[in-house]
């Protein structure tokens, strides 16, 4: 077993060996000089208790795939690797060295992160990990530890892909059973399990869920006993829309996350899109629903889908005015709700709600009336009128947008309104909402 002294040097005298970095449950890392640059470098290689496992062939070995995937990677949030090379029974990972602390031990010093600050650092890590995607792998490691901040600046950094692992979407592999609780989902604690970009998405809310509480997430294998406390409950600066994307970002199962990691992105940074083909105005809609008056946005949003409608009758969408409602002006308006409500409310919500219900474009009483129940538009086998429906972020998932569904029916007529209702989702589905 090998461990480096201060002063020892490595590849004839190429690198000398300063100080221990730190060190985990698989490798060590130390500070090191090149020369004759001097210029300072992190040495990474495995430590003396995996050295002295009887496994340690195939701990290498997988220490050598993190080595060259990581070198072949090349993006301004993944730690840079310079030189990959073997000397003494071992394999070294030389990379660059970021001095500064990673997110954990910043939170320990600093206490918890500004929102802005915070969503400034998932933003980069995301960028990082939607580029490691595109590149065949899964990180399966997010975390406060794996993330490193140079000094004075948010300019994250990724490390640590001793577990990152090659997918193919929808495949079925053998998973190691390294993991760590509270940032790893479901599917990470079974033998064997699907994996995919989704994975890497919990991992990444739960991180920012940690980073803007100082709370760890209750481990994925507990919450089915223990229900999720909202992030806004430690901190009550975390705005709805944050709260409510880091929620979503960790819905234990897998189809109910974001897909990936922009997807989880666009729900935690607005893009503000407000394209229309027929020269609507959205920016009202934005501007109330990033103050949060909901109800508000509500009522505007029935006027502009009728604008964008040109609605035959004044006030409600005829079938053939949906069937040729502009899909650019219904992706503007469901994309607003989803970005401000933190991807709570919204068409595409309540199309998925709907359609895992069993929801067709044909009318069934039993789907309709389970949809109602749901959303939370029914009480006691009765559909509520407007006046009851609730307007803040408290409300059921799904639950608005209302008012374009209450003012496209003839009072107390439910059933015009749940076969309008199939109609709309047929046409958010047409438009790949």
């Amino acid at each position: 077993m090998r461990h480096l002294n201060p002063g020892e040097t490595l590849q004839n005298g190429r690198y000398t060996i300063n100080s221990i970095l730190g060190a985990g449950g698989f490798g060590i890392t130390y500070l090191a000089t090149e020369n004759p640059s001097a210029n300072q470098l992190a040495i990474k290689t495995l430590n003396a208790t995996v050295q002295g496992k009887p496994n340690f062939i195939d701990l290498q070995n997988q220490f050598i795939k993190e080595a060259f995937l990581l070198a072949k990677c090349s993006h301004l949030h993944v730690v840079t690797v310079h030189n990959v090379f073997h000397e003494d029974e071992l394999w070294y990972m030389v990379m660059e060295y970021i001095k500064g602390s990673d997110l954990s031990v910043y939170l320990q010093q600093k206490g918890i992160l500004k929102e802005t600050d915070g969503l400034t650092i998932i933003q980069k890590i995301g960028e990082a990990l939607i580029y490691v995607h595109s590149q065949g792998f899964l990180h399966r490691d997010i975390k406060p530890h794996n993330i490193l901040l140079p000094p004075n600046t948010l300019e994250a950094k990724l490390i640590d892909f001793g577990i990152a692992r090659e997918f193919t979407a929808g495949e079925t592999r053998t998973h190691t059973n390294y993991r760590t609780d509270g940032y790893a989902p479901p599917e990470q604690y079974e033998e064997k399990a699907k994996r995919d970009t989704y994975t890497d998405v919990y991992a990444l809310a739960a991180t920012l869920y940690n980073i803007l509480t100082d709370q760890v997430p209750i481990p994925a294998q507990f919450r089915a006993y223990a229900a999720l406390p909202p992030p806004n409950q430690f901190n009550n600066q975390i705005s709805d829309r944050v709260n409510n994307a880091i929620l979503k970002g960790m819905e234990l199962k897998p189809a109910n996350r974001p897909q990936t990691i922009q997807q989880f992105l666009d729900l935690l940074l607005p893009k503000d899109d407000l394209s229309s083909d027929r020269n609507v105005d959205y920016s009202k809609l934005r501007d109330l629903l990033k103050a949060g008056n909901w109800e508000e946005a509500d009522e505007e949003t029935a006027k502009v889908m009728c604008q964008a409608a040109k609605c035959s009758k004044q006030g409600w969408l005829g079938e053939e005015d949906i069937d040729n409602f502009p899909c650019t002006d219904l992706r503007t308006i469901n994309q607003l709700w989803l970005d401000y409500s933190g991807g709570k409310f919204g068409f595409s919500v309540q199309k998925e709600i709907y359609q895992r219900l069993g929801g067709t474009r044909e009318y069934n009483t039993e789907v309709w009336q389970a949809f109602g129940d749901e959303v939370g538009w029914r009480k006691g086998g009765r559909l509520l009128s407007y006046e009851y429906i609730t307007f803040n972020t408290s409300a059921p998932l799904g639950h608005l947008p209302n008012k374009i569904w209450n003012g496209s029916r003839r009072e107390g007529d439910v059933c015009e309104l749940a076969i309008w209702i199939g109609i709309v989702f047929s046409r958010v589905g047409t438009c790949k909402l």
